[in-house]
C-alpha cells in the first residue's frame, strides 16, 4: 500500500465553494458495496435507504472561531494562528503562519478592533512556550476566554469564497464546540429531514469527536503507516454505548454519519465486545486504512474527499479501493461537488 494509491486527479472547477441552499438539496450518490452498482439521488431522498429500527450516528461538534490573527511583538509582523487543541487551561496546540520565526519566547499580540474598538482590556496577549510535531506551536494566552470574540470560523485552505452566514458550516444539530473543522457529511440534514428521518421509526443518536488537523492534512510519507495520526479527543455517553450495544446484539443496522463519527465509534469498539460498547471519554488516535476489520459500522453517509488524505483511506478501506475508485470517477464524469460543501455518498 502506498499513499499513491488514494490520488486521483479532481478539475478545479468540483471544489464547492459554497454550500447548497437548502442544505438537502445535495446530489447523493448510493454505493451498493454488494454488487458496486451506483445510483444517483438528492440528498433528502437518503430516507429511501433507511429502515425501521436503523441506528444513525451524528458527530454534534461545533467548530470553533479558531483562526486567529495577531502581531509579533518585537517586529509588528502579522500572524495567523489557528487553535488545534486545547492542553491545558490557556494553553493550546496551534499552526502559526508564517512561523519559522516563531521561536520559543516570541511574544504575540492578538487584537480586533472591530469587536470593541480600541478598548486595551480586550486585548490577548500570547507567547510560544514550546515547540510541537509537523511545524506546530505551543501558545500561552493571557485569556483564552476572551479568545471566541476575536477569533474566525477557519474554513478549509480549498474554500476561497467568503462565507456569508458561518452557520453554514455548522450541523443543524452542532452543540459541543471544539472543532476546528466541520464534521462536514452532517452539513446536508436539516430539522425537517431529521424529523421525516425519526418518523420513520430509525434511532438518531449523537457523540462528539472533535475534528482536528487530518481533516484537511494530506499524508506526505510515501508509505501512509508512517503518517503520525494527530489525536482527537471523543465523547460516548452510556446511553448512546446502551444504544449500539443493543442495536448490535439485535442484528439492526448502525449508520454512521461521517468519517469522524466512524473513528469515534470503532475506535471505542477496539477495547469491547461490538455487542458491549462501553461509554468513552478521551483521546482517539485510530488510524483506518485497507486491512481494517470493521466492529460497528454497517453504512456510512460521507462526502467526496481529498486525494491523499486519512479520510479518503478510511472510506476505501470500507468500501474497497475498486468501489471508490468506480465512483469517484463517475462522481468527476456527472459533475459531482467535491470537498467540505460538497455533494454526498451512502455506502451501504
Amino acid at each position: 500500500m502506498k499513499t499513491s494509491d488514494f490520488d486521483y486527479s479532481l478539475p478545479p472547477k468540483l471544489i464547492a465553494q459554497t454550500p447548497i441552499e437548502p442544505r438537502d438539496q445535495a446530489r447523493l450518490m448510493v454505493l451498493d458495496r454488494s454488487g458496486s452498482s451506483l445510483k444517483h439521488h438528492r440528498f433528502f431522498e437518503i430516507v429511501d435507504y433507511l429502515q425501521a429500527g436503523d441506528v444513525l450516528v451524528f458527530n454534534d461538534s461545533r467548530v470553533i472561531p479558531a483562526r486567529l490573527s495577531g502581531r509579533r511583538v518585537d517586529s509588528g509582523g502579522g500572524l495567523e494562528i489557528l487553535l488545534l487543541r486545547q492542553l491545558s487551561p490557556n494553553v493550546w496546540e496551534t499552526l502559526v503562519r508564517p512561523g519559522k520565526r516563531v521561536k520559543i519566547g516570541t511574544k504575540i499580540e492578538i487584537t480586533d478592533s472591530s469587536v470593541r474598538g480600541d478598548r486595551q482590556d480586550f486585548k490577548v496577549t500570547a507567547e510560544a512556550v514550546g515547540l510541537g510535531e509537523g511545524g506546530t506551536r505551543v501558545i500561552r494566552f493571557s485569556d483564552e476566554t476572551l479568545l471566541p470574540e476575536l477569533g474566525k470560523i477557519p474554513l478549509p485552505p480549498y474554500i476561497h469564497v467568503p462565507l456569508k452566514d458561518p452557520e453554514r458550516y455548522q450541523t443543524v444539530y452542532a452543540s459541543v464546540a471544539g472543532s476546528i473543522a466541520a464534521p462536514t457529511a452532517g452539513l446536508h440534514f436539516t430539522p425537517e429531514l431529521l424529523d421525516k428521518i425519526k418518523s420513520k421509526g430509525i434511532h438518531c443518536l449523537f457523540v462528539t469527536l472533535h475534528v482536528g488537523l487530518d481533516t484537511f492534512r494530506p499524508v506526505r510519507e510515501d508509505n501512509p503507516l508512517e503518517h503520525p495520526i494527530h489525536q482527537e479527543y471523543g465523547v460516548i455517553s452510556q446511553e448512546v454505548a446502551k444504544e449500539l450495544s443493543q442495536a448490535k446484539t439485535e442484528g439492526r443496522r448502525i449508520i454512521c454519519a461521517g468519517t469522524t463519527t466512524v473513528r469515534l465509534v470503532e475506535a471505542v469498539a477496539q477495547g469491547s465486545d461490538p455487542a458491549q460498547v462501553r461509554p468513552f471519554e478521551g483521546w482517539v488516535s485510530l488510524f483506518i486504512v485497507t486491512g481494517y476489520q470493521f466492529r460497528i459500522v454497517d453504512a456510512l453517509i460521507t462526502n467526496f474527499h481529498l486525494p491523499r488524505s486519512t479520510l479518503l483511506m478510511l472510506v476505501t478501506a470500507f468500501a474497497g479501493r475498486d468501489s471508490i475508485n468506480q465512483a469517484y470517477r463517475e462522481a468527476v464524469a456527472q459533475q459531482y461537488r467535491f470537498y467540505s460543501f460538497g455533494d454526498a455518498m451512502l455506502i451501504l
